[in-house]
């Protein structure tokens, strides 16, 4: 029978709560949001008390750590999106695309997914990720430069992009 399991880590950017349900990620909820009120939540859409079981991240804990340290640049963790769809579902997928220390613009996202006129759904999308950090959505900014919003706040988006442009990228061409 699948499990609903969640546990709470330390980074960076403060706490984080990692849900997972049959071995998926599928909720990363950063220090800004209310943790009781999203395991409620998830409780309630899976029909099942969620349990603290910290041994069921082992792996998504390894690799938070490694990415906070600048050692990885790609998740590979099993993820579930949930109940997205149609273009929303699109963005998410497609924002593990973006390269590590890389940024695109809503727009230039849109366009990608040819939608040009969809900026602004990108940004819902966006906002709408169950699992930052590893769908990596604060790779997106505005077309203006401006970073725009963060679910973990502005500060935890300017941590996050820093943390990336400040590790030593391989020269064009180089694994």
């Amino acid at each position: 029978m699948a499990r609903l399991n969640y546990c709470e880590v330390e980074s960076p950017i403060g706490q984080l709560l990692l849900i997972a349900y049959d071995e998926n990620l599928v909720r990363i909820g950063l220090d800004a949001e209310d943790f009781v009120e999203l395991r409620a939540a998830y409780s309630r859409k899976y029909r099942q008390t969620a349990e603290c079981f910290p041994a069921t991240f082992a792996d998504a804990v390894a690799q938070l750590k490694a990415y906070f340290a600048g050692e990885l640049r790609t998740f590979s963790l099993p993820v579930d999106f949930g109940s997205g769809s149609g273009f929303r579902l699109a963005v998410q997928r497609f924002l593990p695309q973006i390269e590590y220390g890389q940024t695109l613009s809503y727009g230039q996202i849109a366009e990608c997914l040819g939608n040009p006129g969809a900026a602004r759904a990108v940004g819902t999308a966006c906002a709408l990720n169950p699992l930052p950090i590893v769908v990596p959505c604060h790779r997106v900014v505005r077309a203006d430069g401006n970073i725009g919003r963060y679910a973990g706040g502005v500060a935890a988006k300017q941590f996050l992009l820093r943390l990336e442009s400040a590790v030593e990228k391989p020269p064009a061409g180089h694994l």
